[in-house]
């Protein structure tokens, strides 16, 4: 006994730890890599369509913010114009300001002398145009967070598929390898849907809230300058 825990030793084997389960450990792109031809190509998908949502986020968000600033006295300023008869000044300020709420008012200005309801038509008209292009690609992450997860399920129904694959073929002696390559695919696609899916639906609802709040500041605006014309002279 003494003679073989010498021999052992001499040979670089602890006979004390010979045994003991070793702890192993698996990093991301092991994950992505285990799980066969199918989990990459379907993994590389969503990770083009995460791309493709973080960047349309970070567009529409930055737009929208440029598209909320207005001077706090640019309807002052209208209402000064209007008020004394200087349509073309008004115009002019309309013009060299950026910004859906200068475009709206421009439109209502443009229409000064014709009756109140064609300018609101205008106005309108002009509204929905506005609210389509801040609207612009947002419809884009909406489908990305449905299609994602689901994205990721046709990748778990193809994992399960090559597992029962290999059991059925496997003649009764099963590779556990090729096996675990299978559910690799199905859990990983999942998790990878799932993550997509939930950060396109989190971006797209927060452009939503910050695209309600410059449409209700166009509405607002117009609604100030068909009183400013509705207003006895």
């Amino acid at each position: 006994m003494i003679s073989t825990l010498i021999q052992e030793t001499a040979q670089g084997v602890d006979p004390l730890l010979e045994g003991e389960p070793v702890e192993k450990t698996l990093s991301i792109i092991e994950l992505v890599t285990t799980g066969g031809t199918a989990g990459i190509i379907i993994i590389a998908l969503l990770f083009v369509l995460l791309i493709m949502a973080i960047y349309i986020y970070f567009e529409r968000l930055f737009a929208i913010k440029e598209a909320s600033k207005v001077d706090a006295n640019f309807m002052n300023q209208i209402k000064d114009f209007v008020s004394n008869g200087k349509i073309e000044s008004a115009q002019n300020l309309c013009t060299s300001v950026d910004s859906p709420v200068s475009r709206l008012i421009s439109k209502g200005v443009s229409r000064i002398g014709k009756p109140l309801d064609d300018i609101n038509t205008a106005i309108e008209n002009a509204g929905r145009l506005e609210i389509y292009s801040l609207e612009k690609n947002v419809s884009v992450l909406a489908t990305i967070s449905g299609a994602a997860p689901m994205i990721g399920f046709l990748g778990t129904v193809i994992g399960m598929i090559l597992s029962i694959f290999e059991i059925a073929n496997s003649g009764g002696s099963i590779d556990i390898k090729t096996l675990a390559d299978g559910l690799y695919t199905a859990m990983t696609t999942t998790v990878g849907g799932l993550i997509v899916g939930i950060v396109a639906y989190i971006a797209y609802n927060h452009l939503v809230v910050k695209t309600d709040k410059v449409v209700y500041q166009m509405e607002a605006n117009s609604l100030e300058f068909l009183d400013l014309l509705n207003e006895p002279s």
